[in-house]
């Protein structure tokens, strides 16, 4: 299992991206690390919301991935310099101000990840 730390983790999130929406919130993740795949997405947390992988979705190069379509068997690409965004829906959970994001992916080499950033809307 490759471990990757938390400091380089956290370049993945695209400061300034975060948008709310009436029914949940976009921002980016961009690779900076290296080739890589992502099988899944557990959950995302904002604030005190948490939204399963069933209200998650990733959308990059215009082809959208629910958690239907990504898993161990069928990973999907996320090469180096790409940029994809996030898409959480359900209750709204972005506030004016600084808002903790905790993110938990799936990946083939590192097993779970979790990445922690703050953002402003």
């Amino acid at each position: 299992m490759v471990v990757v730390p938390d400091f380089l983790i956290k370049r993945i999130y695209q400061k300034g991206s975060l948008k709310k929406f009436d029914d949940g919130a976009s921002f980016n993740l961009k690779n900076v690390l290296g080739p890589g795949f992502i099988s899944g997405f557990n959950y995302v947390k904002i604030n005190d919301v948490v939204y399963d992988a069933q209200n998650v979705k990733f959308i990059m190069n215009g082809q959208e991935y629910t958690s239907a379509d990504v898993s161990e068997d069928h990973p999907i690409a996320f090469r180096l310099g790409q940029v994809g965004t996030l898409v959480v829906k359900g209750e709204q959970s972005v506030t004016e101000g600084v808002n903790k994001i905790v993110i938990e992916a799936l990946n083939p080499e590192a097993g779970v990840v979790k990445l922690s950033v703050e953002d402003n809307v």
